[in-house]
């Protein structure tokens, strides 16, 4: 028996893990499908480019995407202590103070989430009025120094976009270099931050190679989980709370097959509804990216790190191509009318990449993305059967609303006309994937042929007040006692970025939250809770 269970040892549930463990009355149960964070690979930042569709990653796919070409989009998802913060491309974003404020749930407002992020942050150039140092999460400078990387810096500048030293500072629009979730040229993924230096504590166990089934009811109540360690099957009980951390993709489908979601949906699974809630598994948002990639003669590339002067560079001082995080560098831009903030993100690689990696690099180039932040499209997670380890059906649905498209055409456009600056000349010298020409016709067919998720899901247990919110102000499961999801799954829309950063500010407010309650919602949220005290 324990207090907290917590399901997925990723971005969240690492944090919760810590946090919830500093109380030493405490019994916290963190439990993880994926093996230990053991691999070289993992630890090694360009190492990452190894880990796709090995034990580590969920490998999962979407279903055919009708605005895509009908293709199958490759969503790769960590499957190991740290989950997805363990093979991503590290890059700290905490988003647009607007992606907080447009939300709309009281106690979630920037200003009441910004003490989070500075409070997470322990950030190399130290603290400041927008940073934080001394927190368990490294937030470092790029340490590969590649040139190219540097130069689309210098041609976004060309192409009249402003310079932007910190996209985590006042403004975030303009190009410059991301910082990164690294320590000393190492990742620093949430296990390595906060689940490692709370390992030792007596009160946290953690239990990898855990495949949970489903959440265990008393009634209404959530007392536990039915798992299975190795074909061996195991209950799991929490006194206290149920907390699922799974994500975007496993944590809706965890409350489907514990009889949570739209009831026909779940008899055609043949699995008994506890609870008539349809809008569990929609409202899936994630960030549409398309791509642009050419060759040069210049030998500038991370295909340097197959040289041996590589190797023992990073060996000697954690630097160079294997220090990589492979999105060096990139930007913020707005190009919808009226756009009150940026709506368009790139992210440059120093590499030419075939078939999104599927095949090795032929020459020295560079991979151009530009990725919708603000996408009016939503799609759904769907269960394939009741089988829990059947992979969950994923339609990203992309382009299917609003004015998506034209914004992506814009997007193409604008990185087109940075790529064709003379600080990238020398580095876009031969088109290798880029349109067939200059129309909006030839541009729709590439964005099309292209696309691909940058990996940022959320929404799919989305917070609210509404009828349709899964999860309330406290992100407790609505209708439900003793069960909570805090993950990114529960943001009602995408921030403005990468994800990596607002999902572990999320967890640490939430886990102030579960300790001390409506304490930290403000007067407004405190008032609408009064009808249902917080679960002890």
């Amino acid at each position: 028996m324990y207090d907290y269970v917590i399901v997925g040892a990723g971005s969240a549930g690492c944090v919760l893990a810590n946090r919830l463990s500093e109380d030493p009355d405490v019994r916290v149960l963190l439990v993880e499908a994926g093996p230990p964070d053991t691999n070289e690979n993992i630890h090694v930042p360009l190492g990452y480019l190894q880990l796709g569709a090995t034990e580590v990653d969920w490998d999962y796919h979407s279903a055919p995407e009708e605005h895509c070409d009908g293709r199958r989009i490759v969503l790769p998802r960590g499957k190991v202590l740290g989950g997805s913060s363990s093979i991503n491309a590290m890059v700290y974003i905490r988003g647009n103070h607007l992606d907080y404020d447009e939300w709309g749930v009281a106690g979630w407002s920037w200003a009441d989430l910004a003490p989070y992020f500075i409070k997470a942050e322990d950030n190399e150039r130290g603290a400041s009025e927008l940073h934080g140092a001394g927190g368990p999460l490294p937030v470092s400078e790029e340490r590969s120094h590649n040139r190219i990387s540097h130069a689309f810096v210098e041609a976004g500048v060309e192409a009249g976009l402003p310079r932007n030293d910190d996209f985590n500072g006042p403004t975030q629009d303009g190009v410059g270099m991301y910082q990164v979730t690294q320590r000393g040229g190492m990742r620093a993924s949430a296990a390595v931050a906060y689940l490692r230096p709370a390992m030792e504590r007596p009160n946290l166990e953690v239990l990898t190679h855990m495949q949970v089934n489903r959440i265990l009811f008393d009634g209404t109540r959530a007392v536990g989980v039915e798992a299975s360690r190795l074909g061996e099957p195991r209950e799991l009980r929490a006194e206290r709370e149920v907390i699922l951390c799974a994500g975007a993709y496993n944590s809706p489908q965890l409350l489907m097959l514990s009889g949570v979601g739209e009831p026909e949906h779940l008899a055609m699974r043949e699995i008994e509804v506890l609870l008539d809630q349809p809008a569990v598994g929609t409202n899936l948002s994630d960030h549409p990216a398309t791509q642009l990639v050419w060759t040069t003669p210049e030998p500038e590339s991370l295909l340097l790190a197959l040289e041996p002067d590589a190797l023992s560079e990073y060996e000697a001082t954690q630097t160079g191509p294997f220090a990589s995080n492979f999105a060096e560098a990139g930007g913020f831009a707005r190009v919808g009318d009226g756009a009150p903030a940026p709506d368009i993100q790139f992210h440059a690689v120093p590499l030419q990449i075939i078939d999104e990696g599927a095949k090795d690099p032929e020459a020295h180039g560079i991979w151009v993305s530009p990725c919708l932040l603000t996408e009016r499209s939503r799609g759904s997670v769907r269960l394939a059967s009741k089988d829990p380890t059947a992979k969950p059906i994923v339609h990203n649905a992309f382009y299917s609303e609003g004015d998506d498209m034209q914004r992506m055409i814009a997007g193409l456009r604008l990185a087109l006309d940075i790529c064709a600056r003379p600080a990238l000349a020398k580095y876009c010298a031969d088109p290798f994937n880029v349109p067939a020409g200059d129309s909006e016709e030839a541009l729709r067919a590439h964005a099309a042929r292209t696309t691909f998720a940058i990996y940022h899901p959320v929404g799919t247990c989305r917070m609210g007040t509404d009828a349709a919110a899964v999860v309330d102000e406290q992100l407790r499961v609505n209708g439900l006692e003793g069960l909570r999801v805090v993950d990114a799954s529960v943001m009602p829309t995408v921030p403005r970025g990468n994800t990596n950063a607002p999902t572990i500010a999320l967890a640490e407010r939430a886990a102030d939250l579960i300790r001390h309650g409506r304490a930290l919602l403000g007067p407004a949220a405190q008032a609408s809770a009064d009808a249902e005290p917080a679960v002890a």
